[in-house]
């Protein structure tokens, strides 16, 4: 025999993918703030996005409107 079989260890495919793969293009500055802080950081990126996206959606609609002028 050549030996036991390799296995292959890894998460697999997600039953319900929650993300989309993406291309987006950032300043340089902001990449190395986020880095600087260790692993995880666009994990940290989509966490800042998300609040950014919840706050715009939890305002008022006059307060939408003057941003918009």
């Amino acid at each position: 025999m050549l030996g036991p079989p390799v296995l292959k260890r890894g998460r697999g495919p997600q039953k319900a993918p929650t993300k989309v793969l993406t291309a987006i293009r950032l300043d340089a500055d902001v990449i190395a703030f986020f880095r600087a802080h260790g692993r995880g950081y666009q994990t940290r990126i989509n966490e800042v996005l998300r609040k950014s996206v919840a706050k715009d959606l939890t305002g008022s609609r006059r307060t939408r409107a003057k941003r918009a002028a």
